[in-house]
């Protein structure tokens, strides 16, 4: 008779891999990269260039250097995700030097500090988006208008809807809200009537669904978590403009800013999000409730970023008190 051996977990294997989903997550952003390189031409380009080139060569040069890995991991596309979703986060014009040291933070502060892939506990993107929102707050809220292709550093700049939104709540003056672009133009990228279009990668809806399609259709997240944040940050803003017109409607405010391009792309993160569809939904209507309170009442016109960094120390709280139910358990009697 032979000897049973039993194996660690797994036992079943597919066909999903890191690269897979990385790769994936990166081609779901392609829509929205091209409609930027549209929109703002040559500061898109460069922004999102570097950004890349900087997360990649920072996470080899650490690997390489400091922790001595032999198995360096820029090939797995997420220090190449992590940049480019750094990028799309940013101003188009903001300076090359800038870009690096948001880069250094992401890839250098808040993921290989932590380990590296799979043990940071905030999404790596959105603390170098922070920490340059923090350290250079003037460069990264000067937002370039549209149509400026080979303008980058020199770019006129304006007002984005999120700041008109901001301006209508202290003044009291609902009559401000008459400066913003309709929800058709919001959602096609369309800001020819004037006015900043905030950063490089939240200037069309249209773009950012087709990617959360895509998503969806290659099963590389779920709908829970983005669904949940735009339906919260829908019924809490239907709410406030039912109550006050000085709020907006909640369909521009949906469409205005990084709601979209946070929620599909950024709030999805694996690591950084919970592991059950219950887990999930709790983190999504958390995040949509602190967005809306920090846009309405903080002191940055969006507050995507910071709420969605709140959520992600909450997360491992979440998967500690919302688990499944184990396969075959008897519940204990009492």
């Amino acid at each position: 008779m032979s000897k049973l051996i039993v194996s660690l977990s797994p036992h079943a294997h597919g066909t999903d891999t890191v690269e897979r989903n990385m790769y994936g997550v990166i081609i779901a952003l392609l829509p929205a990269l091209l409609v930027s390189f549209f929109y703002f031409g040559l500061g898109s380009v460069i922004v999102c260039l570097t950004s890349v080139a900087a997360c990649v060569f920072f996470e080899w040069a650490i690997n390489k250097y400091l922790l001595k890995n032999p198995h360096n991991t820029i090939l797995d596309g997420s220090a190449a995700l992590t940049g480019l979703l750094l990028g799309m986060n940013l101003p188009s014009n903001l300076p090359v030097w800038i870009i690096i040291i948001g880069a250094l933070f992401a890839i250098g502060v808040a993921k290989m500090t932590f380990g590296g892939l799979g043990c940071n506990i905030f999404n790596p993107a959105l603390v170098g988006r922070c920490a340059l929102l923090v350290a250079f707050p003037a460069q990264m809220t000067s937002w370039p208008l549209p149509g400026q292709w080979m303008n980058y550093t020199d770019a006129t700049t304006g007002a984005t809807p999120l700041a008109v939104m901001k301006e209508a709540i202290k003044s009291g003056d609902a009559g401000v809200l008459e400066q913003l672009p309709d929800a058709f133009s919001l959602l096609l990228g369309d800001y020819s009537i004037g006015g900043g279009a905030g950063t490089i990668g939240e200037i069309c809806g249209l773009a950012l669904i087709l990617g959360f399609a895509y998503m969806i259709w290659r099963k590389i997240i779920t709908w829970h978590i983005p669904v949940s944040i735009v339906a919260t940050v829908f019924v809490f803003s239907m709410l406030l403009h039912l109550a006050d017109p000085i709020y907006a409607d909640p369909t521009t405010v949906i469409l205005s800013g990084g709601l979209l391009l946070g929620a599909i792309f950024m709030a999805t993160d694996y690591v950084t999000s919970p592991m059950t569809p219950k887990g999930q939904l709790i983190y999504g209507v958390a995040i949509g409730l602190l967005t809306v309170v920090i846009r309405n009442w903080g002191a940055y016109p969006e507050g995507m970023s910071f709420a969605i960094l709140i959520m992600n120390a909450f997360t491992p709280l979440i998967n500690t008190y919302v688990k499944p139910k184990r396969f075959g358990e008897v519940p204990a009697k009492k």
